[in-house]
């Protein structure tokens, strides 16, 4: 079912940095979109959120089509999402999100991840993963975590994804034709080691380069592959791996 466009069930938007209505904005904040059909659910995860002095709610929505709507209205560092949105709207949604705001990080939200879900929510470009169980200091670090541009996993899965995301793309179409993409013999080892797992301080310490160095160089790959994310790369890496 496409995704609409137009504003659909939507909740009044906060001022950027105030939650809805909560208190004026406070400065030096990371501005949220909370997208959760549960309206429980979603006034306790906005109301977890409002206790943080660094987060901030800028708006909600229970909906895709009401997410796409405050997404360039707002502005959000980081996206929350429901994976259980009907219809599989919320593959369609991160994969939009993505789209329209590069720059914007995704966290979906599951009471029991399936791998095979976030193997396809990594590909459509979500960020980071959290359980609806997970405790509350679980819950902020994951939020932080991924708007400081880190990928956050269920614990339970973070020891098979990568292999399953290979078996998974083996056979899959590439979203981008990558034959042709021309890489430095450096940007192919950083290649590697992502598909290793190594974080960017263990890239510098095995390649004896700086860890600014290694990020330009990350960027530089996610750029020529137009992939969102390290998972992404390491998912290209092995399924050329399997060619």
């Amino acid at each position: 079912m496409p995704i609409e466009t137009e504003p659909h069930n939507l909740e009044p938007a906060a001022e950027p940095g105030q939650v809805p209505g909560g208190d004026p904005p406070r400065p030096q904040t990371i501005p949220i979109l909370v997208v959760e059909d549960n309206r429980l659910v979603r006034e306790g995860i906005v109301a977890i959120l409002a206790r943080q002095p660094d987060l901030a709610v800028v708006a909600v929505a229970e909906d895709a089509g009401g997410a796409l709507h405050r997404v360039p209205e707002t502005r959000p560092r980081v996206v929350l999402v429901d994976a259980g949105l009907g219809e599989h709207d919320s593959f369609s949604l991160v994969q939009h999100i993505r789209q329209a705001a590069p720059e914007t990080r995704v966290i979906v939200m599951d009471v029991l991840p399936v791998p095979e879900d976030v193997v396809e929510f990594v590909m459509r470009g979500a960020s980071g993963f959290v359980v609806k169980d997970a405790t509350v200091e679980d819950f902020v670090l994951t939020v932080r975590s991924v708007a400081a541009g880190k990928e956050v996993l269920p614990a339970a899965l973070t020891g098979t994804l990568l292999s399953h995301i290979a078996t998974h793309a083996v056979g899959r179409p590439s979203p981008v034709a990558t034959g042709g993409v021309r890489m430095t013999q450096r940007e192919r080892e950083v290649i590697d080691l992502i598909a290793e797992g190594l974080s960017n301080k263990e890239m510098a310490r095995r390649l004896n380069l700086s860890t600014f160095t290694i990020k330009s160089h990350v960027h530089n790959i996610l750029e020529k592959l137009a992939l969102h994310s390290r998972l992404q790369v390491a998912a290209h890496a092995h399924r050329a791996e399997s060619a």
